[in-house]
């Protein structure tokens, strides 16, 4: 299979931790749809995230695009919202004290179920953020 669009899946640059009340509750990036046109949310199968060599509990994971949350399993259902081609969506892990400083590699696995394709569509992204 050719793979075009993973090298933008990751988004370099767009990587922090989030505080809310004074601590560090979770970690983002930004991450785009590694397709040509949007989807549907009830279409993404499934996120997976590694960090550093670790997978990342699935219940842990939250997606967000133009201001809507969701969690993974919310997604299966979602069939309102899209994920639009180009559109930085971020991915929130929830983790006490989120990442330390420093850079990171971080590893997604995109499946997402397009209708003709008569096999699932797998990609998959590795890149180094940093955590300032």
């Amino acid at each position: 299979m050719i793979q075009m669009f993973e090298k933008y899946m990751i988004v370099e640059n767009d990587a922090e931790n989030i505080i809310e009340n004074g601590k560090v509750t979770a970690f983002k990036f930004g991450a785009r749809l590694p397709y040509y046109r949007g989807i549907a949310l009830s279409l993404v199968e499934d996120i997976v995230i590694k960090v550093d060599g670790e997978d990342v509990p699935r219940e842990t994971i939250k997606f967000s695009a133009h201001g809507n949350t969701y969690t993974l399993k919310e997604m299966e259902t979602e069939t309102e919202d899209r994920w639009n081609m180009g559109e930085v969506a971020y991915i929130t892990v929830e983790k006490e004290g989120g990442l330390p400083k420093g850079e990171h590699k971080v590893f997604m696995l995109l499946n997402m179920r397009i209708a003709y394709l008569p096999f699932p569509s797998i990609r998959k992204s590795e890149k180094t953020v940093a955590i300032a």
